[in-house]
């Protein structure tokens, strides 16, 4: 195995991870913990099978084990060395934050085959490799989790009944 596949998967591997746990920090975390993962078990992976896929099982198998642990709430001490992506329009920024949460109002399992799906652009099977689920699985999960999101996100777009008060 060449170190430089495996660096070649980073920016995925950085761009799933932030949309599964949504801090940078954390993301971080969860990157280096499946590099680090994947490096000690190496002589695991098969040649000619998917090194994504691979790297993504690993970072997904990490973030089920993180949710199963109990941990502490950390709140960063300056939130200003944070750097956001600035959007273009007001409107986009909106239903950017309203997408975001929607989705972490998914369960994960769904969360994480829609992820993988609008992020990675994986086939069913790729994912159910990933994931260690059987594809109709993958089908149904990411069945409920659109049909869900598409509720919750609704529910939040309906305007507010105002009354006229004299």
């Amino acid at each position: 195995m060449d170190s430089r596949a495996i660096l070649a998967e980073l920016p995925r591997l950085r761009r799933y991870a932030r949309a599964l746990v949504g801090s940078r920090e954390a993301a971080d975390d969860l990157v280096q913990d499946t590099l680090e993962r994947a490096w000690l078990r190496i002589s695991h992976w098969q040649p000619g099978s998917d090194l994504r896929a691979w790297l993504l099982a690993i970072m997904h198998n990490l973030r089920i084990d993180q949710i199963r642990r109990p941990t502490l709430a950390v709140t960063p001490i300056d939130e200003e060395a944070l750097e956001f992506p600035v959007r273009a329009t007001q409107t986009d920024r909106i239903e950017l934050g309203e997408l975001e949460g929607a989705l972490s109002c998914l369960p994960e399992e769904q969360r994480a085959v829609l992820l993988l799906v609008a992020l990675e652009d994986m086939s069913y099977a790729e994912i159910a490799a990933t994931l260690n689920i059987p594809a109709g699985t993958v089908m149904s999960r990411l069945a409920r989790g659109r049909e869900r999101l598409r509720r919750i996100l609704d529910a939040r777009s309906k305007p507010a009944q105002l009354r006229v008060v004299r």
